[in-house]
Parts: structure tokens; sequence; C-alpha cells
């Protein structure tokens, strides 16, 4: 779920419990828009974090401390003058906004009671933090913003401090029929969109949920329900609502195998089988959701360079492979042509003076066939130029035919790397993968005596259920060491059937036998890192390792077998430990 209204509930919820009444002890500024106070209450001592990032704007509690500058900024200096030691007398959030007022009580420098509030703004690229006085006028913000910036509002010291309003919406924790149905009643867009482009504090994540929920489809637009669908999703959103008014909070993380997919303040119904994690605070769920989304998107930025280039290479791979097919198909009637000459070489002599076809009996076939002729050319003159076209096709078959299979191969190798860039989880994983490029030609190798980096990557360790310890290669380098250097005869290979990916190994004892789930586990493994990670169905090949051969100049990864089992079996693997 976005940052939406909602999670903002839970987030005001979970501050009050811990926070109300504590004081501020210490106020810090590790970023340019970022907040780090250090609050102690009658719960504990907690850190707080707030970042206006317009990038990444969050707020939640945290037990991770940052590095400060070692001059503080100004906007910070500001706040400790005036709120360092305060009391935190009000947590709030009004309506279902994106913004969490705290009020702070303090004694200014004559020891009078002073109130002062700080407002945080989570409101994506607009987001601010702004620190205000008792008659709500701005004394100074994290970031300044002035009419040329926007036109809605200004943000400057001075300035008297107003929620901004840009588009006409309705509060969601004031529902009734009437108004709902005359705000979803008049759109013509899709349901959800109908509903969070009306309702305050709603976003598309959440609004998808209630539809959801509802059974309705989700294509139909608001203007097309009828009276007693429109009933019934008023009822629906309203249940939603009621739980996020009485703080009926569930927080939880949504993943696709080990892919955090969504977070939610309330339970999301809408991702069926996906694998969710709960926990009672919100805090801890988007600390952990954000650092985990944050280690998949930086992996992939630092991918994108090797990504491009394997990407051009295969575009460039399978473009030469298309027209190297058509080669080949062009070169199919070469045995036709080899046939004509052939006949005509025996029946020529019947062939008339000019003629443009002769119908002769083929001794292959025993049918009768016409042949094409050039009537300018005797029949057996006819003969020479059929033997002559299909020498070169033949010539051209057996050169398309070798170029296809090393294309094909090539196509093959690019599609694994691929495959090994989508399972790498951090930069160690990356450094093989360049490696590898570099091997072949992909990117431009090290000049003579350059210094080869240090690989430190290793291979994904899991345990079945059974005790049973599997391996699992991040990349073709990997897979080549897991297959034909660490495994033994009788330990089992398995492998995504026909697509790129992982070679996973369970280490067996004695002569191999093993118990039905750790087989299992093992075609889960292979799946997941697979390119069919995903499908609720994938064809496992395995088998016992002394029967997987590495081919004759194969590159690395692959290999033939020949004997073998076969299993059909999902790619969840979230039950299965890792170590």
């Amino acid at each position: 779920m976005a940052f939406d209204g909602i999670t903002i509930a839970n987030i005001t919820k979970e501050l009050n419990d811990k926070l109300l009444g504590g004081r501020i002890r210490k106020i810090a500024q590790p970023e340019n828009d970022e907040l780090l106070l250090t609050i102690k209450s009658a719960e504990g001592t907690f850190r707080l974090l707030i970042s206006a990032s317009a990038s990444l704007p969050l707020i939640y509690l945290t037990e991770n401390n940052k590095p400060s500058p070692l001059t503080a900024p100004n906007f910070c200096m500001l706040l400790r003058k005036h709120i360092e030691n305060g009391k935190i007398v009000g947590i709030s959030q009004p309506g279902l906004e994106r913004i969490i007022r705290f009020d702070v009580e303090h004694l200014d420098e004559l020891g009078d009671l002073r109130h002062k509030t700080l407002v945080v703004e989570i409101m994506g690229k607009h987001s601010n933090i702004i620190f205000c006085d008792e008659q709500s006028r701005i004394v100074d913000s994290i970031k300044h913003v002035s009419l040329q910036m926007s036109s809605v509002r200004e943000v400057l010291p001075g300035r008297t401090y107003f929620i901004p309003v840009t588009q006409e919406k309705a509060d969601p924790l004031e529902l009734s029929l009437e108004t709902f149905t005359e705000l979803i009643g008049c759109k013509s867009t899709k349901l959800a969109k109908a509903i969070y482009t009306s309702y305050t504090g709603i976003s598309p994540v959440a609004a998808n949920e209630v539809v959801f929920r509802t059974g309705l489809n989700a294509e139909m637009s608001g203007n097309a329900l009828s009276e007693m669908e429109m009933l019934h999703l008023y009822k629906t959103f309203s249940y939603f609502m009621e739980d996020t008014k009485a703080g009926n909070f569930a927080p939880q993380i949504v993943y696709n195998g080990k892919t955090p997919v969504e977070y939610s303040a309330l339970p999301m119904t809408m991702y069926g089988d996906f694998e969710s994690v709960s926990d009672e605070s919100i805090s801890k769920i988007l600390e952990t959701y954000y650092a985990e989304r944050n280690t998949v998107t930086r992996i992939r930025q630092r991918s994108v360079d090797l990504r491009k280039i394997v990407q051009t290479a295969l575009e460039r791979s399978r473009k030469k492979y298309d027209i190297q097919a058509k080669q080949l198909k062009d070169t199919e009637k070469r045995d036709t042509y080899r046939i004509y000459g052939e006949l005509l070489t025996t029946y020529g002599y019947s062939a008339e003076p000019g003629a443009k076809s002769l119908d002769v009996l083929n001794y292959y076939t025993n049918e009768e066939i016409t042949i094409p002729l050039d009537p300018q050319l005797t029949a057996l003159e006819n003969a020479k130029k059929y033997f002559d076209k299909y020498a070169k096709l033949k010539r051209t078959y057996e050169a398309v035919t070798e170029l296809l299979e090393e294309t094909g191969s090539e196509v093959e190798h690019l599609d694994s790397i691929s495959t090994a860039l989508d399972i790498a989880l951090s930069e160690e994983d990356l450094v093989e993968i360049k490696e590898e490029l570099m091997e072949y030609g992909y990117i431009k190798k090290r000049h003579p005596g350059g210094k080869k980096p240090k690989i430190t990557s290793k291979p994904f360790h899991y345990i079945s259920s059974d005790g049973y310890h599997m391996y699992v290669g991040k990349n073709n380098f990997q897979n080549e060491e897991l297959t034909f250097k660490f495994a033994t005869g009788n330990d089992w290979w398995f492998h995504a059937k026909g697509v790129p990916g992982s070679h996973v190994i369970v280490k067996a004892e004695g002569d191999g036998d093993m118990p039905d789930a750790t087989f299992e586990e093992a075609g889960r493994l292979a799946a997941y890192y697979s390119q069919n990670r995903g499908n609720e169905k994938v064809e496992i090949d395995y088998i016992q390792k002394k029967h997987v051969k590495k081919p004759k100049g194969g590159k690395p990864g692959f290999v033939v077998y020949y004997t073998y089992y076969s299993l059909i079996i999902d790619s969840d693997i979230s039950k299965i430990q890792q170590l």
C-alpha cells in the first residue's frame, strides 16, 4: 500500500501508544530532508525517523541510529532551541490526511509554558516538516516553498500554516450512503479509481482491495452500478473504514517468493496465495519493507549496465537466429530439385523441344509429377540446372545448420545470464556474472595484468524438512562448480526443464535414497530459481549427479543427461529453511 491516510492512521495510533507524554531528549538531522528524534516516555526510549524525501517520504519508529553532520543544520538548531526536552502532549491526524501533528509543550527562556506544533506532511514530492507556533504561524520548515515553486501555498517563516487543498475530496471517516452514491455514481472510471479520486487518504491499492472484497467486476464504472451493487460497495467500504476508525490494524508485508510486493496496515485479501508476514508494529513493517525493497532496487540499479549489455546481445542474437531459421527454411526444396534432376536425366528424352513442363513418374513415390522446364534449355540442361540448385541449397543447409546451432547456443547462454541477474541479491553476486560476460567477449576484457576481483559470492544454502542440505547456484560459474566439483556421484541434481535456471544439488547419504518431501522441496528450489519462477506448475528434471555430463566445449553450467526423472511442482519456497 502507498503511504496513504490509512497507514498514517496506524502510525499515529502506534506513536500515541508509545510516545504520548514522552520528552524529546535529542534532535538530529542526518540528511537535509530528514530528522531523527530520540524520545523518552513511560514506555521506554524510542527513535523516531521522519523523512521528507521527495522520492521516499517516511515516518516510523526505529532502533537504528544514523550519523549526524559535525555542524547541525539551521532547522535542527532551531528545533533544539525550542522543543528539545519538550513534552509531547498530542499526536493527531487531521481527518484521513497524510499528515501527523505533534503538539509539544515546553518552557521558553523566561520559564513560561509554551506550545509548539511540529507538522509532518507525507505527500510524495511535496512532503515537508513544518514547525509552527501557538497561532499556527510557520516558524520554519525543513523545505522552504515560495509562490514561484507552488501556486497553492507558501511554506515560509511568518506565513500562516494551513492544509493545502488541491482536490475536492470527501473525508472517508464521515461516510454516508447519500454522499457515497453521489460521488461514485457520477464517475465513468473504474470502481477503484472512482473511490480513490473521491475520498481523501485512500490509495489505489486500498481502493482495489475494497473492490476485490465486494466480488464486483473491477472493470465496471461507478455510473454503471445498480442500486444494490452501489449499496454493496458502500457497505464494504464502510467496514474497511470502521476498522481504520477503531484502530483494528493488522500490519503485514505481502511477498511473492522472497520479493516484498506490498505492505498494508489492514489485511490484504486480493493477493491470493502470496505469502504474508505480520507484525503488531507498523514501524517494523515499514522498516523491513523499505529495507528489503531498497536491497532489490539497489541491486537492480547496480546491475542495470549488465542487463543492458545482455539484453542488447540477446536481441541481436535472436534477430540473427530468426534470419538463419528463415534461410534454413528456404533450403527445404533442395531434395525436390535433386529429384527433378534425376528424373529429367532418366526421362528427359521424352520432352518436346521448347516444352515448359514434363509429366513423369516419380519412381520414389510411384506418383506422377510435373517438372517445370526452361523452354530455352534442353532436358539435360534443365537437369543440370536443378542439380546446381540442389548443390547450392545443400551447401547453404549445411552451413546454416551449423550457424543456427551456434546462435541457438548463444541465445540459451545469454538467457541463462539474464536469469542469473534476476537471481542476484548483492553486488558480490554480480562479480561472477561480469567475469563471465568478459570471458565470452560481451564486455571488454581488463588490461593484461589487471587485478581480478575477489569472488566472495556463495551458492544459496537450504536445509530440507528432513535435514538434507540443498545448494543452489546463483550463476553459471556456481552451477559448474556445484555440479562438477562439489557434488559426488550419489548426490541428486535438479533443474527446471527446458528453461534457464539454477542447478540444485542435494547432498545425499549412502546410495542416495531420500524422503519424498526432500525431492519436492529441491524441486521447488529449482522452479523458483529459474525463468519459470511464479508459475503454479513447473516441470523439473532430476537425476543423480553421476549421470550428468559436461558436453565437449560446452559453456559453464551447461550439461547433458539422457536418463532422468521428472516432477511437476510449484515455485513456492517460503516454507523451506535457508541457512
